[in-house]
């Protein structure tokens, strides 16, 4: 179903304007007749950036399964679309592919129908499809690209669902941290005040941090606001992106991680894309494009116009610095043994196993760490609030 904009006569000759909602244009002319109204102009409203907003990616991979499976079955493009369409339970994917249905029918191609809606297909969604339009594989591409969207939405839940735990911990950290700076801390103040010699400088320290919470509060909170986007503000910059970029690539445990999903992700897109029938230039592009660092994103530029020059893939990504020598030697064989796609396939799971069992280390690693950070926390404020009590008593 589609909305369309009408301006039409009444009866009376009066100009009415409105909204109707219809599958086609010639049903909403035949409402309007209904109705008896003389129409003058209908177009369509352009509703895609709103349909679009929240459409759950693995939904959407589901979705290109589904009409893979209806193409296979003998089922035409058109009707395949308004089945899935027509689903009521999933209505943000059936109202998209409902409109998918619309421009088909008005004689567009999918990718062409597609491409007017970017902010729910990724272009290397379009130049998948449009590939198996003109190879006349457009089944087995909608069934690769399900494959890849919906791996790509498990790679991301299990990544958060791996960080959960970590975050209640951070959460959990700052609440004791308040109550100990706000509330505990403030307490013991009175004892100290007339306290001969003045206070240990680390009771100085954590007296100041309670300050900072109770006395200071809207003070700190609007200097932590401004600290905030001022570096939000400085990592806009593109200078200051790629030196973030550099600086979290050489990380010791994060590092790896960021260039291992960066790697799998960008394999993932080439290796399918190829597959697929897309050339090899035209898939750089957009496998640059979906990297996601931009690190990643240079090196696929600098491999680009390496292949333009009639050079071979590996060299300039080992150049970059960004691929371990496993992956760029199998990059080589696959471009000697002329199946460059399925290597790169490959390099994809083989990658993103390493990334679920480090991704569990690092996790292991983190939960411990933040632990220990939470009783050095308290340890600190321990220690500063004893140090005068032992000068107290030694003094008496």
């Amino acid at each position: 179903m589609g909305t369309f904009r009408y301006t039409a006569l009444s009866s009376r000759g009066d100009r009415v304007e409105g909204l109707l909602v219809g599958e086609t244009e010639q049903a909403v002319l035949a409402e309007l007749e209904s109705r008896q109204l003389t129409p003058v102009k209908i177009e369509a409203r352009a509703e895609a950036s709103q349909s679009g907003r929240g459409v759950p990616v693995r939904l959407l991979g589901e979705s290109y399964e589904q009409l893979a499976d209806l193409l296979r079955a003998g089922v035409p493009l058109l009707r395949g679309l308004k089945l899935l369409g027509a689903r009521r339970s999933r209505p943000r994917v059936g109202q998209v592919f409902s409109q998918l249905a619309q421009g088909v029918e008005k004689g567009s191609d999918l990718a062409t129908a597609m491409n007017e809606r970017p902010e729910v297909f990724a272009p290397v969604h379009v130049a998948m499809v449009r590939a198996g339009e003109k190879g006349g594989f457009l089944e087995e591409v909608l069934a690769q690209l399900g494959k890849l969207v919906v791996k790509q939405a498990e790679l991301k839940a299990k990544v958060i669902g791996n960080m959960v735990y970590p975050m209640m911990l951070v959460v959990m950290g700052i609440g004791i941290g308040g109550v100990i700076f706000g509330v505990f801390v403030p307490k013991f103040r009175p004892m100290f005040d007339k306290m001969k010699g003045g206070l240990p400088f680390l009771t100085q320290v954590v007296f100041g941090a309670s300050d900072a919470v109770t006395k200071y509060g809207f003070a700190t909170a609007v200097l932590v606001a401004i600290a905030a986007i001022a570096l939000l503000v400085a990592l806009r910059k593109p200078g200051m992106k790629e030196r973030l970029e550099v600086f979290k690539t050489r990380l010791p445990v994060i590092g790896p991680l960021i260039r291992g999903f960066a790697t799998a992700r960008l394999c993932r897109l080439l290796g399918t894309m190829l597959s697929n029938g897309v050339p090899m230039l035209a898939a750089l592009q957009i496998a640059k494009d979906g990297a996601g660092n931009i690190l990643m994103q240079r090196a696929v530029e600098d491999a680009a116009e390496a292949v333009k020059a009639g050079q071979h893939l590996a060299p300039p990504l080992v150049k970059s610095g960004l691929f371990d020598d496993d992956i760029t030697e199998m990059i080589s064989v696959g471009e000697a043994a002329n199946n460059l796609d399925e290597v790169l396939v490959k390099i994809a799971e083989t990658v993103e196993s390493r990334l679920d069992r480090a991704l569990g280390v690092a996790i292991r690693l983190i939960e411990p760490l933040l632990l220990v950070m939470l009783a050095g926390i308290v340890g600190i404020v321990a220690a500063a609030l004893l140090l005068p009590l032992t000068k107290l008593s030694s003094s008496l």
